[in-house]
């Protein structure tokens, strides 16, 4: 038995504990103060602390999870997707803790983690490939020659990381410099990396990837392909597998391309090397994920391969179970559940979940990380569960998930759920892959689906999680525990204190919802909770009503805010603070 420490909390963090007891593992569980009585925190054999409620401080800092593995004993680190499942760094700081990676080398991440490294292996192994600047670019300028050589559109692309940060598209030259502004900054705050490279854009092209595992000694196996052009904001909302609609030449370049370059590089583990392809059959590739996907599942069900179980045979040099590509078993379609509101333009929703009733029925999955009762938080990802759902054939399918999307029901945050329902619905989807059909593509939602979308209702903003420490003696020995900041205000108040819940109702919320209420006409008030990042005009600059005025980040995506009137601009909060909804963060007199 080898005990895993999973670096990594909700959806994710559960589905690799319950591979882990599956499998004969030993699960260690960490968290961030908000996440305390978390989902993956109940589930796992153990847990510990990363004392602190921001992502810097807990599931990004390498030396508090280190400790963490330490203090659990731990054999091995799995990081799960996002925060630093493709960090080198943290790679190689684990292997050098005497630890298994349960993923790629320090080395291949570095390489593919980098899109120009990346492009550039691409290239060598002959995979197709878009014009673009195989380098990272000094200036807007560069930009601008290059799609004036190029043509355009062009798309500006972070050249870390992943999940549509810092990727850019560009219709018109006088887009350039503010694209490569917002892609650079968005790269650094995402990945702490602010280089970026250019490439030509596919016209309304569709998003296909394949899933390889490799054994870390040059053999590489492809294990299938999905289609994931259901997206908004360059992020995910439906993925499928297989992908529909490919010839069997597509879908053999695709697949002997991905086990080529990432044979380039010995890869070790799971990985997906995505491509996009455009509707006149041009097809090229965009980057290599060195992790494992969000959307896994899909092709775990149509495949019969347990891709968590095959990292774990992996790491601890079992070698692969594959020998070559299976042949699909029926069709799959997974919806992410995001706390957002589709009419609202995507506007993350975090909150508490009053009510969820998860679906069920033949070929139902569903993998969450909540229950009723928790919290969407708002310092991470709004992804807070996943549905899963096969059939015989991608028509049965697609019924079995509308079926299923409509047994769910989910109370207290809004959700994408009337969005996917409205895709699964359209001829687009249905028709995807069929001759005479346009078929989705990956801006297809915010160009043609995001109008019919209606607002749902605001849910209550959800309350910044505290945790005040202490250090008691127990039997003669120091220990520090935590307690959360409104138990302690409850106890004090039941104790005659008079202290913690003064001025607010009695769910805990603030009376007055943050002063929103009493905002002025003017006041530049912060849609989401998150972190101001940029003022788009200077102090004391004349503005339209409708102007975008300032940059919000918030569970990973930005969000513009306009200026409610037309007047002077007057900046109130600073440049890196973090905001609550309703929060006045400017005023236009």
């Amino acid at each position: 038995m080898s005990t895993i420490l999973i670096a990594n909390r909700g959806e994710i963090a559960v589905r690799i504990i319950r591979a882990c007891a599956e499998h004969g593992h030993r699960s260690v569980a960490v968290y961030a103060d908000q996440d305390a009585d978390a989902l993956h925190v109940r589930l796992a054999d153990e847990a510990f602390a990363l004392p602190g409620s921001t992502a810097a401080d807990t599931y990004l800092s390498i030396d508090a999870i280190l400790a963490a593995a330490k203090s659990a004993g731990a054999d091995a680190v799995h990081p799960g997707y996002g925060f630093l499942s493709e960090n080198a760094d943290f790679a190689a700081a684990v292997e050098a803790a005497g630890l298994t990676w349960i993923g790629p080398s320090a080395e291949t991440i570095t390489a593919l983690g980098d899109k120009v490294t990346a492009r550039q292996l691409a290239q060598k192994v002959g995979a197709p490939l878009a014009p673009g600047i195989d380098r990272p670019l000094e200036n807007a300028d560069e930009v601008e020659s290059f799609a004036a050589e190029a043509g355009l559109p062009i798309i500006i692309k972070a050249a870390h990381g992943g999940g549509g940060r810092g990727m850019k598209i560009v219709h018109e030259l006088s887009e350039v410099a503010g694209a490569f502004d917002s892609a650079t900054r968005e790269a650094t705050e995402a990945f702490g990396r602010s280089e970026c490279f250019v490439e030509k854009y596919l016209e309304r092209p569709r998003h296909i990837e394949v899933q390889i595992v490799g054994d870390g000694q040059g053999r590489v196996v492809a294990v299938g392909d999905r289609d994931c052009s259901a997206q908004r904001r360059n992020q995910k909302l439906i993925e499928e597998a297989p992908a529909p609609g490919l010839s069997e030449e597509q879908r053999e370049r695709l697949h002997r391309s991905a086990e080529a370059i990432c044979a380039e590089v010995n890869y070790r583990g799971a990985g997906t090397v995505e491509f996009l392809l455009a509707a006149d059959g041009t097809m090229t590739f965009l980057e290599v994920n060195t992790r494992l996907q969000v959307e896994h599942p899909v092709t775990e069900v149509t495949s019969g391969v347990d891709l968590v179980a095959e990292q774990f045979r992996i790491a601890f040099g079992q070698g692969l179970s594959l020998e070559a590509t299976p042949e699909p078993r029926g069709h799959a379609i997974e919806l992410r559940i995001n706390a957002e509101d589709p009419g609202r333009g995507f506007l993350p929703t975090p909150g508490r979940i009053d009510v969820l009733d998860a679906p069920g029925g033949p070929g139902v999955r569903w993998d969450s990380g909540v229950r009723a009762g928790d919290t969407v938080q708002p310092a991470f990802d709004s992804l807070f569960a996943k549905l899963i759902v096969h059939g015989p054939d991608r028509d049965a399918a697609i019924a079995r998930t509308i079926t299923a999307a409509k047994e769910l029901n989910v109370e207290g945050v809004a959700t994408v759920l009337p969005c996917s329902l409205a895709i699964l619905g359209d001829e687009a989807f249905t028709g995807l892959g069929t001759e005479g059909v346009a078929g989705i593509h990956t801006q297809w939602i915010e160009s043609e689906l995001l109008p019919r979308l209606d607002a749902q209702d605001r849910p209550v903003p959800a309350g910044e999680a505290e945790m005040q420490r202490m250090t008691i003696e127990i039997d003669g020995k120091l220990t520090t525990i935590g307690l959360p900041a409104g138990l302690l205000a409850a106890l004090g108040s039941a104790g005659g204190s008079g202290q913690g819940n003064a001025g607010q109702d009695g769910d805990g919320s603030s009376a007055g919802n943050g002063g929103a209420a009493s905002a002025s006409a003017g006041d530049v008030s912060a849609p989401v909770p998150g972190s101001l990042v940029d003022f788009l005009v200077e102090d004391g600059a004349q503005v339209a009503a409708g102007d975008e005025v300032a940059v919000l980040s918030a569970m990973k995506m930005e969000t513009r805010v306009e200026a409610p009137a037309a007047g002077t601009f007057r900046q109130v909060a600073a440049i890196g603070d973090a905001v609550n909804v309703g929060e006045t963060i400017a005023r236009v007199e």
